[in-house]
């Protein structure tokens, strides 16, 4: 088979490349994502190998790089991305770019520093400008008639030793030239800024550290002012402490400084505030001129850094890519030639070389790069070739386990089964078409969306499964038209194929009425295409009718999976030649699953072929022509109320029990023979349990045994070289280095696990019936309890209550119908392939081919970038 079956055929090479030409080489190989490189050093420690300088010297570049993206993304500037991917430069054109970014950083750090000295000279000089506009308002209370207040104050500040013998005379703020007493003795104050979040644990402290001997006033800035250290806004308050005596000025200070305070110099004389604010405002003009010319320039070096911010990365990414690549390779003895061991696929040897000679050429080297293939017993790595539309069904498949070498790949049998099963339990014309449409979105724009590079997890889960969604869309149209059902609504397209032939007032009188089909009410034929529309007006048995139907396809669609799934192990024993498990696993459990579980689906058609309403119960049982119609014509006819239960009938099989007793005119079982052949099948089904449970440790006992006498030969042995690639493991290609007594544990597992989870697995398929019965369900209750309130009205209000009604309709169909019924739907059907349809072939036990590839690289490396920018 090809690749798109089996996992790509690889090989183990050995590649020499001449010292001056591996650098190129490996970019050459980079661009192309081919090879998966092997670590020939893994003891020798990463800050010991041979081009670990190279390597910080990319580190270094790649941070000054983040820098300047945090100082772009910090001022808004859009980075130019072509979506291009440069070369990889070589080696001698890492000193200019070391060289332009070191002279960038520079000049940004200078340009970033000044611009900060500059904001805290700017922040100093509007404090002291709120300062002097709010401290104005205190000094001037005493020229203003409030000297009232002011003297009360400062004669609580000063001490009653000073005031003894003196008059109560009025009292001037901090001017002590107009008294007579001590300097030390009159009141003195600071002023300052401090934080507003701050200020109430500032005041409680100064009184209490002061013994309420000061006295504080404070004024809010009502602006934000920004700190120039991180650039945040922060909002803060202007105050002024009055105090006397050296020792609490100490005392004051000490506290300001404690809580981050800043103190500034506020003059006592009008005039000299007056003079000290003109020049404040003076400076602050200057400085802002300053600022603007710092801020254009900075914006101007960032402008053109981000012109080229994106593609430096990707080239220092894939210096950095080569030189981590290079460390992987060894020297040889004469220190001229490196030495590299790769996994490549068998199929691109060819390209592979083109790359070397291409990279050989650039270099300027003489000597050619030299691929040898090699003999190995090492299990390759699993390469499956994809594409844009198989990417997202092969990562369902990858979720579950990364397949074994060569065994068979899932994925494009899932591509079919994926969004049938899903569209069995989501069956509605309407839903999957919002479905179906939303993917052919995505689809037809996804050129621009994929350039776009969201970091939204659930915006790229959705994305990279645009496929899948439309697919899954499209088959729910399909099974909607078969269900009839469209917004729990059926479409008349082909006319029903049953009539009302009752009466007008028959039909008004009575809630409950029959269509008979043994009766003209039925036409005799089925309706062309799916469900007749007469199902959607029967309240009574719709559900009975439905719940029968999709119970039993559910059960059918569930046997063929499993089957088709056993079917696909044929195809791994045969490929890895394992006889043992072809006979003793393979034939069994293929045996098992077709004489007892399709045996059942059987029934479902024989019930549905042989039983119908039209026929006549066989009153006459002695008559002659009903003989003869049973005898050649084999097709008696049975009545609708004849039919036997499927499920009693299967449990009647499997515990041997004799078939109740039928009435009057049935038959007892459905086909000639039926008893004989049922005993038959669950003998031989039970009888293949035992084979497969003793049969392949047996024989691999008797192998063992016969081996002591004479070496295995040939192609059944279970070790060694397969077509020149090593026997996959979990195959049956690793039971020699096993212990018997393990191998029968493992087989008694597995065999049990088999047989139990034949009945399992069926049952687990009802989940189809039982979503898809939910589904329709919610719809009808939505369109009976939501948008049915809006269509009864009448009138211009009807109008109204209809869009109101129906937008609120239409976002819970979205959202709950669509959005979460299709989640739900989704993981049960991503259930019946993980555990019921890929247990029966899938081995899963395999490890991922990781190439060395410049565009995984380049992607990982821009989402760990964003995720660190978040």
């Amino acid at each position: 088979m090809g690749s798109l079956f089996r996992s790509e055929e690889m090989t183990l090479c050995q590649l020499f490349l001449q010292s001056e030409a591996a650098y190129a080489c490996v970019s050459e190989l980079g661009e192309l994502g081919l090879v998966q490189f092997r670590d020939l050093n893994p003891d020798v420690n990463a800050f010991q190998r041979k081009f670990v300088n190279e390597v910080r010297r990319c580190d270094e570049m790649e941070r000054k790089l983040r820098y300047l993206e945090k100082e772009i993304k910090k001022d808004g500037i859009p980075m130019l991305d072509t979506g291009e991917s440069p070369e990889a430069p070589q080696p001698r054109e890492m000193i200019d770019l070391e060289a332009t970014f070191e002279k960038l950083e520079n000049e940004l750090r200078e340009v970033n520093q000044n611009a900060e000295a500059l904001k805290r000279n700017f922040l100093e000089l509007t404090e002291l400008k709120h300062i002097l506009r709010k401290t104005q308002v205190f000094f001037d209370e005493q020229e203003g008639g409030l000297n009232t207040t002011t003297e009360s104050m400062t004669r609580a500040l000063i001490t009653d030793e000073v005031r003894t013998g003196h008059s109560m005379g009025p009292v001037q703020l901090g001017f002590m030239e107009k008294s007579n007493e001590r300097e030390d003795y009159y009141p003195c104050f600071v002023a300052g800024v401090i934080s507003r979040e701050k200020l109430p644990a500032f005041e409680r402290m100064l009184w209490r550290a002061c013994r309420g001997n000061v006295f504080l006033r404070q004024a809010m800035i009502e602006s934000p002012l920004e700190d120039p250290s991180n650039g945040d806004q922060v909002y803060k308050s202007v105050f002024i402490i009055f105090f006397q005596g050296d020792q609490l000025k100490t005392r004051v200070k000490k506290i300001c400084e404690g809580f981050r305070a800043t103190l500034y110099p506020c003059p006592e004389a009008p005039a000299d505030r007056r003079e000290m604010a003109m020049g404040v405002m003076t400076r602050i003009e200057d400085l802002n001129t300053v600022l603007g010319q710092t801020q254009d320039h900075r914006h101007r070096v960032l402008v053109a850094a981000a012109k080229n911010l994106k593609n430096w990365f990707v080239k220092v990414r894939k210096i950095k890519a080569i030189y981590h690549t290079l460390n992987l390779f060894n020297l040889d003895v004469t220190q001229k030639c490196l030495i590299a061991e790769c996994w490549v696929p068998v199929l691109d040897i060819e390209t592979i070389q083109l790359a070397l000679r291409r990279g050989t050429e650039r270099s300027g080297s003489s000597v050619p790069p030299i691929l040898n293939r090699m003999q190995t017993f090492e299990n390759p790595p699993t390469y499956n070739r994809t594409n844009k539309f198989t990417k997202a069904f092969q990562a369902l498949i990858d979720a579950y386990g990364v397949a074994t070498y060569r065994e068979m790949n899932p994925a494009p049998y899932t591509i079919i089964t994926f969004p049938f099963l899903f569209a069995v339990m989501f069956g509605d014309l309407g839903h999957g078409a919002i479905m179906a449409l939303f993917g052919l979105w995505m689809i037809r724009k996804e050129k621009g969306l994929a350039a776009q590079k969201t970091d939204n997890e659930i915006w790229n889960i959705f994305f990279g499964g645009r496929y899948i969604i439309f697919l899954m869309g499209v088959f729910s149209m399909y099974t909607g038209l078969i269900y009839n059902d469209i917004f729990s609504k059926s479409l008349n397209i082909f006319g029903s194929h049953w009539e009302v032939n009752y009466n007008k007032s028959t039909v008004l009188e009575n809630k409950y009425l029959q269509l008979n089909p043994e009766t003209s009410d039925y036409l005799g034929t089925p309706y062309p295409f799916g469900m007749d529309p007469i199902w959607q007006v029967a309240g009574a048995n719709k559900i009975i009718f439905q719940n029968a139907y999709k119970m039993k396809i559910s059960i059918i669609f569930g046997v063929i999976h499993m089957i088709f799934g056993v079917a696909m192990s044929y195809h791994n024993h045969t490929y890895f030649k394992n006889r043992l498990s072809l006979i003793f696993e393979f034939i069994p459990q293929l045996i098992f699953l077709l004489f007892l579980f399709f045996y059942m689906v059987l029934l479902m058609f024989i019930k549905w072929n042989r039983y119908a309403a039209t026929n006549k119960r066989k009153l006459w049982r002695n008559c002659f022509l009903v003989i003869l119609i049973h005898l050649f014509l084999s097709a008696a006819p049975y009545s609708a109320s004849c039919a036997p239960s499927i499920l009693i009938t299967f449990i009647d099989m499997v515990l041997f029990n004799t078939p109740k007793p039928v009435p009057e005119g049935c038959e007892v079982y459905m086909f000639g023979g039926q008893h004989f052949f049922q005993v038959v099948f669950v003998l031989v089904a039970l009888s293949c349990i035992p084979v497969m449970l003793l049969g392949k440790p047996l024989q691999i006992m008797k192998q063992r045994k016969h081996a002591n006498v004479q070496p295995i030969t040939g192609s059944d042995a279970e070790v060694g070289m397969s077509n020149g690639q090593p026997a996959a493991h979990g195959a049956g290609g690793h039971h020699d280095e096993e212990e018997m007594s393990e191998i029968f544990i493992h087989q008694g597992i597995h065999t049990i696990e088999y047989v139990l989870g034949s009945v399992s697995h069926t049952a687990s398929y009802l989940r189809l019936w039982a979503l898809s019965l939910a589904h329709a369900q919610l719809a009808e209750v939505l369109w009976n309890m939501v948008l049915s309130i809006g269509l009864k009205q009448e009138g211009w209000f009807g109008g109204i209550m209809l869009t109101i009604v129906f937008a609120f309709w239409a976002i819970l169909t979205v959202g709950i119908l669509v959005l979460m019924e299709g989640l739900s739907a989704f993981l049960h059907t991503l259930r019946l392939h993980w555990v019921e349809f890929q247990s029966k072939f899938y081995q899963g036990t395999g490890y991922a081919f990781q190439p060395f590839s410049f565009d995984a690289i380049i992607e990982n490396g821009s989402a760990a970038s964003s995720a660190e920018n978040e």
